[in-house]
């Protein structure tokens, strides 16, 4: 097998009829924000301006844990290495991610904790976010206070009296964004779980929601279905900047844009990045395409989008998270623990895997192998999802595992 794949390419828009039919509205049980946003978690975060003060944000969501009552789902610090000594796109992008995770609606306050003389800090994120509910977010620069820690303490117990006196309440699924990834994929990835996940997106499209689409280099060689299914010829023209652009990434590098699957991925049982693409594409149904936003951009219309973003996990879920996404659906046919800020649900290809790694798969599809259909796993997938959406943890939540990461693209100082 070889793969057919090789630089930038011209398209052209061939539009395909595929409209989703309205279906019965659905309601959960989430929290509604000062802004009109719906979060499905209550949590408090804690997010660095710049790595510097990882450590000191760790220490913090650890000793605030004691401090937790009303409806607080948990203290959780999302720390990484940028915010400092990065030019241009790089930084800003860094910007981007940080503002649009403190407006996150899943988060029901947040402590933005910078050191003081970084440039990323406290004054540039909160350019980049916005306006936003004081009640909900506070700022502290380290360098200005005696002890960071014990004044961080004192706004997360404020933050923690305002948040925990916040109640779930019915709303419509309509104001569920829903992200779309897989990782660790396997031979059955394209038969049993992204095939199931896309019927999920089109029902849950179909009840006026939204999913989103990434891991850009993981469409290369099935683009033109994606493209085929845009709404219009400005959409259509927007994926294709989306999927040369990141080729263009690829090549400015000096890298071939067929360089996947992953070593993992063959011995799962997939041979090209043709082959991997098709099982990705996969789990966005067959919804059209309404929109296509940058790294770092929130969606800002309903139905099915896709995101530029890298095909790396954690990179490409912290993305979905930033885009607006409450809940990421994780497609894998070899597992993984990790989890991103939002509720990550680990959807496995192949029964054997959810035995073997019960602790990490929180559903299954390997039972499409033996002649359970797909549409009726769909449904089983979204009264769960509505369940998640209502405060059920997964098992990542059940372990503590919260992560971030952002996409570097630059140079370093």
């Amino acid at each position: 097998m070889a793969t057919g794949l090789d630089g930038i390419l011209e398209y052209k828009y061939e539009k395909i009829s595929n409209t989703i039919e309205p279906t019965e509205s659905r309601s959960f049980m989430g929290y509604r924000r000062s802004d009109g946003r719906v979060g499905v978690r209550n949590e408090i975060w804690i997010i660095p301006t710049v790595g510097c003060v990882n450590n000191v944000a760790q220490s913090i969501a650890q000793k605030a844990k004691e401090y937790i009552k009303g409806n607080i789902d948990g203290i959780y610090a999302f720390t990484h290495p940028y915010g400092c000594s990065q030019l241009g796109d790089d930084q800003n992008n860094t910007r981007r991610i940080l503002a649009a995770l403190a407006n996150h609606p899943n988060a029901g306050g947040v402590l933005i904790l910078g050191l003081g003389c970084e440039n990323s800090n406290i004054d540039e994120i909160r350019k980049v976010m916005g306006s936003f509910d004081d009640k909900r977010v506070r700022f502290l620069a380290a360098q200005e206070h005696e002890d960071e820690i014990e004044s961080s303490l004192k706004l997360i117990k404020e933050l923690i009296e305002y948040a925990g006196g916040l109640n779930r309440e019915a709303v419509c699924v309509s104001e569920l964004i829903v992200g779309l990834k897989c990782g660790g994929s396997d031979g059955l990835s394209g038969i049993t779980a992204n095939p199931v996940t896309g019927v999920f997106s089109d029902t849950l499209i179909s009840k006026g929601g939204t999913t989103i689409l990434t891991e850009v280099p993981e469409m290369f060689g099935a683009e033109t279905i994606l493209m085929n299914r845009c709404a219009d010829e400005k959409v259509f023209h927007k994926t294709v900047s989306l999927i040369n652009d990141f080729k263009e990434y690829f090549i400015s590098h000096g890298q071939q844009v067929y360089e996947n699957p992953s070593p993992g991925n063959k011995a799962g049982g997939i041979t090209t990045l043709e082959d991997k693409s098709l099982g990705c594409t996969q789990k966005s149904g067959t919804a059209q395409v309404s929109g296509v936003i940058g790294y770092g951009e929130r969606v800002n219309v309903k139905g099915l989008n896709l995101l530029s973003a890298p095909g790396n996990d954690l990179v490409a879920a912290t993305a979905l998270a930033a885009a607006g996404a409450q809940i990421v659906l994780f497609t894998t046919g070899r597992g993984t623990p990790f989890s991103c800020s939002v509720p990550t649900v680990k959807i496995s290809t192949n029964t054997e895997l959810k035995e073997r790694k019960n602790k990490w798969i929180d559903f299954d599809c390997g039972s499409v192998v033996k002649g359970t259909s797909i549409e009726k796993l769909a449904d089983r997938l979204f009264e769960y999802v509505i369940d998640i959406a209502s405060g059920k943890y997964v098992k990542a939540e059940e372990a503590g595992y919260h992560d971030m990461a952002i996409f570097k693209q630059g140079v370093t100082l």
